[in-house]
C-alpha cells in the first residue's frame, strides 16, 4: 500500500505535486502556531476573539514567502543538506514578517516567547516534512531505478577510494545511478578512519581485503580528480593484487566545464599507470613560431599531426593548413577543429572579448601527398607559409618493412621535397617529427627517418642561401597513436583475449600525443638551426609488465601455468620484422641540455650536400627499379649503425646452428664415453 501511495505521488504533474506541498504548508503555518501557544501556556490552547486573525494570516504570510524562496521549485528526492539553509532562511523571514504582523493587530495579551515558538515550530515542521518525504521517495525512486520497481541486487558493490568531497559527491550521484551501489571508502587520512560519511564507514587501504570479500565489491572507484599522475600510479600499483575493475572518477576541469558528470566514469587513464606528471610548457616558446602566423601542418590527419593541429589552434595563428593525403581523415580533422573554434568563438564573445577571436582563425584544408614537390611548393607560395610542421610519414614498423620502396618515396624524398619547397617560398620555420626508431635502426621505417633527418641537417649547413631554419625532434612511442599497443590491448582484454606480447624482454618508451607535441612545438621553436632535440621520455617500460597490469586493473586474472584457471593468457609472438627490444634516443653521447627540462640538444653526424645528393640520385634510381638490396646498401652506408632485419635474422640462425652443433657434438661425447 505505503509503496503504491508513493508510486502515485511520483508519477503525479509537477503542478498537482506542488499543490499537495502548499497545501502541508498552510496546515503547518497553523498548526505550529497553535503549538507555540499551547507550549507556551502549558495546556492545550483556544483561539478567542480575534486572536482567529492570526491563524488565517499565518498561511497567507508563509506562502508567498515560500515561493519567492523557491521551497516549491527544488526535487524533493534529490534535496540535499544545503536545502536547509534556504528554509531557515525562508522560515525565519516568515517569523519576522508575521512579528510585525502581530505586533500591528493590536490584539493584547498574547506572550512574546510564542514568536520564537512558532518559529522553531515552523522550522521543524517545514524541514522535517522535506527530508522525510526525501527518504521515503528517494528510496522508492532507487527501486525504481533499478528495474521497474524490483529491488536493485542488480547493481554492482563498489568501494570508492578517497572520502573527501569529490568521493562524498559520487557516492550521493551513484546513489540515484543504474548501475553501481557504493558499500564502503578507502582513505589514506588516519584521522577518518572507522568514521562514517552518508552511512558509509571509511576503511584504511589494509581493510580493502575483507571489504571486497564481505561485500562482494567488483569495483574500485579512484574519486581522487585533483590528484597528480604519480600518486595516481601508487595507488594503482597499491590495488593491483585485489582481483576487481579499477575506474576512475573524471578530471575536475572536465567537470567544471560540463564536459562530463561527477558519475560518468571513465577507465583508468593509461598516463595513471606511467605516473608521469607533465612539466608545465613555456608559453613564450609555444607562441614564437605560431602566434599571427600562417602554419602548415603535413600529415594533419594522423595521430600526431591531428594533436599538433588541435594544440596550434590554441595559440592563434593566422592560418592553419591542414596538408593531408587521405581524405577522410582531412575531412575528419577539419570538422574537429571547425568544432572546437565554434565553442572558443562562442565563450570568447560571452566573455566580451573585442580582440582576435578563436573564429578568425582560417582553417584551409589541403588534400595532398609530400611527396608532389609541385603540389607542397604551390600550397607554400599560395598561403605564404612562415611555419611547417612535417609529421607525414609512413611510422607502422612491419607494413613499412613489406612496402619499402613506398616508405621511401614518402619519408625520405617526402621530406626532401617539402623542405625544398619550404626554401623556394620563404617558410621561416620547419621542424621534422622524427623518432627514436631512427637510432642504429634495424629496420626500413628507422633508417627512413633517420635519412630525413640528414637531408635537413645537410640543408642546414648551406645556411646563407638558406631562409628556413630546420629542426628535428625525436621522441618514442605516444599512448594512443596509430599502432599502440594499448588500444590493440584493451580490445584484446575485451575479446576474452589472449593478449599478445612479441616478447618478454621488450621495452618502450612512452609519451601522451599532448605532451609530446606541446614538446615538439616548444623545442622547434628552441631550434638555431640544423638540431637534433630529443625529448626526454622518462623510465622505459617492459610491454608485459604494461600487459599484466591492464588485465589486473580490468579485474581480471592472468591464464598461466600457476593459475590454470585464470581469465586472460598472454601469449608471445616473437618479435616481428625490424622490430628492436628497446629503442635508443641518442646515437652518440655527445648530448647538451636545453633551458627546458623535458628537451635535449644531440650533437650527429652530418654527411655533406654535395655527397648526400649522390647518395639520393643512386636512391630514387634503385627505389624506381624496385632493387631493394640496393636500396638497404645505400641506407646502411649514410644512416649510422643500420642492420637490416634480415641481416640480424642471418646472424641470430647462424648463432642457433652453432649452438644445436655444440650441443650435438657433446651428446656424442657423452655417449661415446658411457659406451
Amino acid at each position: 500500500m505505503r509503496s503504491q501511495t508513493r508510486t502515485w505521488f511520483i508519477s503525479l504533474p509537477r503542478q498537482k505535486k506542488a499543490f499537495i506541498l502548499i497545501s502541508a504548508d498552510i496546515f503547518f503555518a497553523m498548526f505550529a502556531l497553535w503549538a507555540a501557544f499551547s507550549l507556551r501556556l502549558g495546556e492545550l490552547y483556544s483561539p478567542k476573539g480575534n486572536e482567529w486573525y492570526l491563524f488565517a494570516a499565518a498561511p497567507v504570510i508563509a506562502v508567498p514567502i515560500f515561493v519567492k524562496m523557491g521551497l516549491y521549485h527544488a526535487i524533493i528526492r534529490y534535496i540535499e543538506v544545503r536545502a536547509l539553509w534556504t528554509i531557515i532562511q525562508a522560515t525565519t523571514l516568515y517569523a519576522l514578517v508575521f512579528a510585525v504582523v502581530l505586533h500591528e493587530s493590536g490584539i493584547m495579551g498574547l506572550p512574546r516567547t510564542v514568536l520564537p515558538l512558532n518559529w522553531l515550530n515552523m522550522l521543524l515542521l517545514v524541514g522535517g516534512s522535506r527530508f522525510f518525504a526525501r527518504w521515503w521517495l528517494g528510496e522508492l525512486y532507487l527501486n525504481l531505478a533499478g528495474g521497474r520497481g524490483a529491488k536493485n541486487h542488480s547493481k554492482k558493490n563498489v568501494v570508492i577510494y578517497g572520502a573527501g568531497n569529490a568521493g562524498v559527491q559520487l557516492a550521493s550521484a551513484l546513489g540515484y545511478g543504474r548501475e553501481f551501489r557504493p558499500v564502503a571508502f578507502v582513505d589514506d587520512d588516519v584521522l577518518l578512519h572507522k568514521q562514517k560519511v552518508n552511512g558509509l564507514r571509511i576503511y584504511p587501504l589494509s581493510s580493502l581485503g575483507h571489504v571486497i570479500e564481505r561485500h562482494q565489491v567488483s569495483d574500485v572507484l579512484l574519486a581522487m580528480p585533483s590528484a597528480s599522475r604519480a600518486r595516481k600510479s601508487e595507488i594503482i600499483r597499491l590495488l593491483e593484487p585485489f582481483a576487481v575493475h579499477v575506474m576512475s572518477m573524471p578530471g575536475l576541469s572536465d567537470i567544471a566545464q560540463g564536459k562530463i558528470t561527477v558519475d560518468e566514469l571513465q577507465e583508468v587513464d593509461i598516463t595513471d599507470l606511467l605516473g608521469r606528471d607533465a612539466v608545465p610548457p613555456d608559453q613564450s616558446l609555444l607562441y614564437a613560431n605560431i602566434v599571427g602566423k600562417v602554419v602548415m601542418v603535413t600529415g594533419a590527419g594522423g595521430s600526431i599531426g591531428s594533436e599538433l593541429c588541435r594544440q596550434i589552434i590554441q595559440l592563434q595563428p593566422k592560418s592553419l593548413i591542414l596538408f593531408e593525403l587521405s581524405e577522410f581523415a582531412l575531412y575528419a580533422i577539419e570538422k574537429e577543429l571547425q568544432h572546437l573554434l565554434g565553442k572558443r568563438r562562442a565563450s570568447s564573445q560571452l566573455a566580451g572579448g573585442i580582440h582576435t577571436t578563436p573564429g578568425d582563425i582560417k582553417l584551409i584544408p589541403v588534400l595532398g601527398s609530400v611527396s608532389n614537390g609541385g603540389r607542397t611548393e604551390k600550397t607554400c607560395k599560395a598561403f605564404r607559409v612562415q611555419t611547417i610542421y612535417h609529421a607525414a610519414a609512413y611510422k607502422h614498423v612491419p607494413m613499412v618493412e613489406k612496402n619499402p620502396g613506398e616508405a621511401i618515396w614518402n619519408n625520405v624524398f617526402g621530406t626532401l621535397r617539402t623542405a625544398q619547397a619550404a626554401i623556394k617560398t620563404g617558410v621561416e620555420t620547419f621542424v621534422l617529427i622524427s623518432t627514436d626508431k631512427a637510432v642504429r635502426p634495424t629496420n626500413t621505417m628507422g633508417a627512413t627517418k633517420r635519412f630525413a633527418e640528414l637531408i635537413l641537417q645537410a640543408l642546414s649547413l648551406n645556411a646563407a642561401s638558406n631562409p628556413t631554419r630546420f629542426t628535428m625532434v625525436r621522441f618514442g612511442n605516444v599512448l594512443g597513436s596509430s599502432g599502440s599497443v594499448v588500444p590493440l590491448f584493451k580490445e584484446q582484454i575485451a575479446r576474452g583475449g589472449p593478449v599478445t606480447v612479441t616478447d618478454e624482454r621488450i621495452i618502450r618508451y612512452f609519451m601522451t600525443i599532448p605532451e609530446a607535441s606541446q614538446l615538439v612545438i616548444q623545442a622547434g621553436a628552441m631550434g638555431l638551426g640544423g638540431d637534433v632535440f630529443v625529448l626526454d621520455m622518462g623510465e622505459p617500460i617492459r610491454i608485459v609488465d604494461l600487459a599484466k597490469r591492464m588485465i589486473h586493473l580490468s579485474g581480471l586474472e592472468i591464464k598461466d601455468a600457476e593459475h590454470p584457471d585464470g581469465d586472460i593468457e598472454i601469449s608471445y609472438t616473437g618479435l616481428r620484422p625490424g622490430e628492436k627490444l628497446y629503442e635508443e634516443l641518442l646515437i652518440g653521447d655527445n648530448v647538451s641540455k636545453t633551458d627546458h627540462a623535458r628537451i635535449m640538444r644531440a650533437q650527429e653526424h652530418v654527411i655533406p650536400w654535395p655527397e648526400l645528393e649522390k647518395m639520393l640520385a643512386t636512391l630514387k634510381q634503385a627505389t624506381e627499379d624496385d632493387d631493394f638490396e640496393r636500396v638497404r646498401e645505400i641506407l646502411a652506408a649514410a644512416v649510422a649503425g643500420f642492420v637490416p632485419q634480415c641481416e640480424i635474422e642471418d646472424v641470430l640462425w647462424k648463432e642457433d646452428r652453432l649452438r644445436e652443433s655444440l650441443h650435438s657434438d657433446r651428446l656424442s661425447r657423452e655417449l661415446f664415453v658411457n659406451g
